[in-house]
């Protein structure tokens, strides 16, 4: 509870303002503590933006330059692409394939029944139970199928329970659709009353036969007397020439040498299917990283140049009370400027980048060893600080030339010289970030557990224990005030009474 205090009533001193003044003084040393703990927090803080820029190029690094596949992209042309698309894996080797005499796709069994009824000649409701559309007695309990997959000689049974008063026309065909054993597509179609089941699968080579409930289907759902036997319904193979030779698959999507085709529409016709290294996009991908790269050494550079404003310190609670808003963020701004200004992680961090970079790797092939053998070089302007330019014909030209040779100059995966240049540039942002993690620590360290923290945490026990004593200095200037203003007090008394002891006596 704070005590409440009046002063000067006797001397005619405002105590209160003279007891704030001397505060003013004792209070210095904490500001400057307090101060000293703000740049610490600040310079934590401008730390870990580094850490977060750092690991941005990381992710940058393992998402897009460490990939094979970003090196082996590949560009499909075809020549007709309402007949046949392709596509192609990028460890597959560049080809021109030509495709024609499409005289027949793959298509799948399907079954189509007559037009339903119900008892009675009635329309059928689909969400009526069995037994009321169409009789119990007509409803088997389940209908259980042979179902045999592309190329397999042996057959799975399957069985689709069925309750004659509880189940509906729907909830029969989504008991159809869900089993995946069976493979099919069934629907209804109210307009027409009749029902289709579709094999999933494509092609010859698969069958499903009926051996329980088919009076149901025949009888009830109207299929033809051949619904579902073996062989009946069979779907067909695609049939097409490629590249001279009459073949046939039972998908329309297929794969031969790493390329996936897919036919579209018949056609007499000759389609002509070409992959190439897809050079752009390589080139896109590593000039992604060139920026991203060049960004990160800007954002560095710019810390470790940045004007220190010494004169301007962070604000105290009274400075910043007699600023405005405004005038309070301009000085923050030139007090936290330059807070990393020459700062020894980061330089060691640029330097080290760069040397990584520069290194030759003696695993990737002749002429493909140094980024400066691609058309990748630092730029002639020593204040940009190490940034890399393109020589865009020169790049392009080596990655349509070898683009695993490329690489490999990336991301070879071995130790020492044969390790590529962008593993050996992460292992250096990875001690870099280390470092800065163990000087400004991140949100899952505690204060103590990194060296500004630690600094931080012992300020934070001074300012307390000078708070503490601020306190013991206040109470005891008041003391002596107080002690004063008693003084003065019965001093005043004394005269009083003495002033009217010689006036009583005068007269």
């Amino acid at each position: 509870m704070s005590t409440m205090r009046i002063g000067g009533l006797a001397s005619g001193m405002d105590i209160d303002q003279l007891v704030s003044d001397l505060m003013k003084v004792e209070r210095a040393p904490i500001d400057k503590l307090k101060q000293k703990k703000q740049l610490l927090e600040w310079q934590r803080d401008a730390y870990r933006d580094m850490n977060r820029v750092l690991n941005d190029l990381d992710r940058m690094i393992f998402d897009v330059v460490m990939r094979q596949s970003t090196f082996l992209q590949k560009k499909v042309t075809s020549s007709n692409e309402n007949i046949v698309t392709a596509t192609s894996t990028p460890s597959a080797s560049n080809q021109t394939v030509e495709i024609s005499n499409i005289t027949q796709l793959a298509t799948a069994a399907r079954w189509t029944s007559g037009a339903i009824g119900a008892i009675g000649g009635e329309a059928v409701d689909v969400n009526a139970s069995l037994a009321s559309q169409f009789g119990e007695s007509n409803v088997p309990n389940s209908l259980e199928f042979q179902v045999t997959k592309p190329g397999s000689t042996t057959s799975e049974t399957v069985s689709i329970s069925i309750d004659p008063n509880t189940d509906t026309l729907n909830t029969l065909i989504n008991k159809l659709n869900s089993n995946a054993t069976l493979g099919v597509r069934a629907f209804y179609d109210e307009h027409t009353k009749k029902m289709v089941i579709t094999k999933n699968e494509t092609g010859l080579g698969s069958s499903i036969e009926i051996t329980a409930g088919k009076d149901f289907l025949q009888g009830q759902l109207k299929f033809q007397e051949n619904i579902l036997q073996k062989d009946a319904g069979t779907g067909q193979n695609a049939k097409f020439t490629i590249n001279g030779l009459e073949t046939e698959r039972p998908s329309n999507t297929f794969t031969i040498n790493g390329m996936t085709y897919t036919l579209k529409n018949t056609h007499t016709g000759t389609v002509t299917i070409s992959s190439t290294t897809n050079t752009d996009a390589i080139f896109n991908s590593i000039k992604s990283f060139i920026d991203k790269y060049n960004e990160t050494i800007d954002e560095i550079n710019k810390k470790l140049k940045e004007t220190r404003y010494r004169d301007y310190q962070p604000l105290t609670d009274e400075q910043r009370e007699q600023l405005t808003e405004k005038q309070a963020e301009k000085w923050e701004e030139k007090a936290r400027s330059g807070i990393l200004r020459g700062d020894s992680i980061l330089s060691n961090a640029l330097s080290s980048m760069r040397q990584a970079l520069y290194r030759k790797v003696e695993a990737a092939s002749e002429g493909f060893q140094q980024l400066a053998q691609i058309g990748i070089t630092t730029t002639a302007n020593y204040l940009e600080g190490g940034k890399l330019i393109i020589d865009e014909a020169k790049l392009k030209q080596k990655i349509e030339e070898n683009p695993e040779a490329v690489y490999r100059l990336f991301s070879n995966n071995g130790e020492g010289n044969a390790k590529g240049i962008v593993l050996q540039l992460r292992d250096e942002i990875k001690k870099t970030i280390k470092s800065i993690e163990d000087k400004a620590g991140n949100t899952l360290k505690t204060s103590n557990q990194y060296i500004i923290g630690k600094s931080i945490l012992d300020l934070d026990t001074r300012i307390s224990a000078a708070e503490d004593r601020l306190k013991r200095v206040e109470d005891r200037y008041w003391k002596q005030f107080s002690a004063m203003e008693k003084a003065v007090q019965r001093a005043n008394s004394q005269s009083m009474y003495l002033m009217n002891a010689f006036g009583g006596g005068a007269q």
